[in-house]
């Protein structure tokens, strides 16, 4: 069960795989090390990936169904930092796209956005003006890249932009596995005056390979509450010694009562 999680994803956490098989994370622990020594995948900061290096993107479907709790209480703490009359600019992801479906309900607001999923999520809010980029359409993410989306963004400024990505850690920031939708989403992030990145816990720690915003270019991260002791904890510690502020989305894990550090929505 556990290798062929990884072989569908990609890259699963300790906590995901431990949920999914009903056993707890140190057995699951137990189990990965023994498949890493027999080559079949890599442990890597608090979870399992393929073997050989930076994790790949999983397909949509996959991604779309991932987290998907901790994903809407993310999405709803972020939609909380817009107001009404805002311009802001929103990424393509399966998170950013829980985003916008709350997004619909701030009057005045406009969305510039280069997803699909963004724009027909926001298609039918009254009040909620939306801009897309232009640019070809890479159809594994419902997304628009390449030169023409890069040019449509010039020029353009907004109050903050609202990222998500494949991987997170303090040292190298947000990263993703396409070279296309990384340099998409550096131009969005180029456009705003503040960088908010989206990121459920099973990202904190994952290294793929296209860097699209570095940590010093991050100013707030909203996340889920990640277990006591565990690899993404240590990392929101690390990002928060950088200057990020960390938001942390009430849900399940944050109702645990195990000894912790919180960090509170505003």
């Amino acid at each position: 069960m556990i290798l062929e999680m990884v072989r569908a994803n990609g890259a699963v956490s300790l906590r995901e795989l431990a949920r999914v098989v009903q056993t707890s994370e140190v057995t699951v622990r137990r189990d990965v090390r023994i498949l890493e020594a027999e080559g079949l995948l890599d442990r890597r900061h608090g979870g399992a990936v393929l073997p050989g290096g930076f994790t790949r993107e999983a397909g949509f479907p996959q991604r779309s169904l991932a987290a998907s709790a901790e994903k809407a209480a993310i999405a709803e703490a972020a939609a909380g930092l817009v107001g009404e009359g805002e311009a802001v600019v929103v990424g393509a992801g399966t998170t950013t796209q829980e985003l916008a479906r709350r997004l619909a309900r701030v009057a005045g607001l406009t969305v510039v956005t280069n997803s699909l999923l963004v724009a027909q999520a926001l298609a039918h809010a009254n009040r909620v003006e939306v801009v897309m980029t232009g640019g070809t359409l890479r159809g594994s993410n419902y997304a628009l890249v390449g030169s023409g989306a890069e040019q449509s963004l010039q020029g353009l400024r907004v109050s903050r932009a609202f990222i998500s990505g494949a991987g997170l850690t303090a040292e190298r920031g947000l990263s993703t596995s396409n070279m296309l939708s990384a340099s998409v989403d550096r131009a969005l992030v180029h456009a705003a005056a503040e960088v908010v990145v989206l990121a459920d816990q099973s990202k904190l720690g994952a290294d793929t390979m296209f860097q699209t915003v570095p940590t010093e270019m991050i100013s707030h991260l909203v996340t889920d509450q990640p277990a006591p002791d565990s690899e993404a904890a240590a990392q929101l510690e690390a990002l928060a010694d950088q200057g990020v502020r960390i938001s942390v989305a009430p849900g399940e894990a944050a109702r645990g009562g195990r000894a912790r550090r919180d960090f509170p929505v505003p």
